[in-house]
């Protein structure tokens, strides 16, 4: 009899303030917001069901919380590789007050002054990847939105760049897997509340 393919769950924290008001959440380390803490809860019957080998969260508050209140404080490994995106000159500012100033920007695309590159949240997706690849069993890591949305698009072979084109919610699962084998990854579920 064969054996199951593993999955990799990608959770996004909860709601926070700044989730809420469309602000560059990247390293600031804001609190979930009461509707953030009660569909961290949520996640719990979503996810009792499936067994872990690991569950890796960023050390940001608001997924290491959200990962607590899901059910894993027990057994979350903290992963750096797992940060949000460093928004550098841009942290907290609304897309469209930089677009006022910068027309057209996107991370995807021009990166962020004095912070990151999409090339180098690729290569911290990539690091995330080929650990989570070398596992047996399913996964679950608890993040952001962009470094999620860039894990995928780089699951599926695509360049880091095409995550702008997913959208994930606060507090939503994610699924990947693979199709026949190892060797045909695919995203299985998105976007899932």
């Amino acid at each position: 009899m064969a054996t199951a393919l593993p999955s990799i769950y990608l959770i996004r924290h909860g709601e926070t303030a700044w989730s809420l008001s469309h602000q560059h959440t990247g390293h600031t380390d804001i609190p979930l917001t009461e509707r953030g803490e009660r569909d961290a809860r949520a996640l719990s019957a979503k996810l009792q069901a499936t067994q872990f080998a690991k569950v890796w969260t960023s050390p940001l508050s608001r997924a290491r919380r959200t990962a607590e209140l899901a059910g894993f404080a027990d057994r979350l490994e903290t992963s750096d590789d797992l940060m949000e995106w460093d928004y550098g000159a841009y942290e907290g500012r609304r897309t469209s007050e930089i677009r006022a100033e910068h027309p057209g920007w996107n991370p995807f695309v021009d990166g962020c002054p004095g912070g990151e590159t999409v090339a180098d949240v690729g290569r911290r997706a990539d690091h995330v990847l080929a650990r989570v690849r070398a596992m047996q069993g399913n996964v679950a890591l608890f993040a952001h939105r962009d470094i999620l949305r860039v894990l995928i698009a780089r699951w599926i072979a695509l360049a880091a760049s095409e995550g702008q084109r997913l959208y994930l919610e606060t507090a939503s699962i994610s699924v990947l897997g693979y199709d026949h084998d190892a060797t045909e990854p695919v995203i299985r579920s998105l976007n899932i509340v």
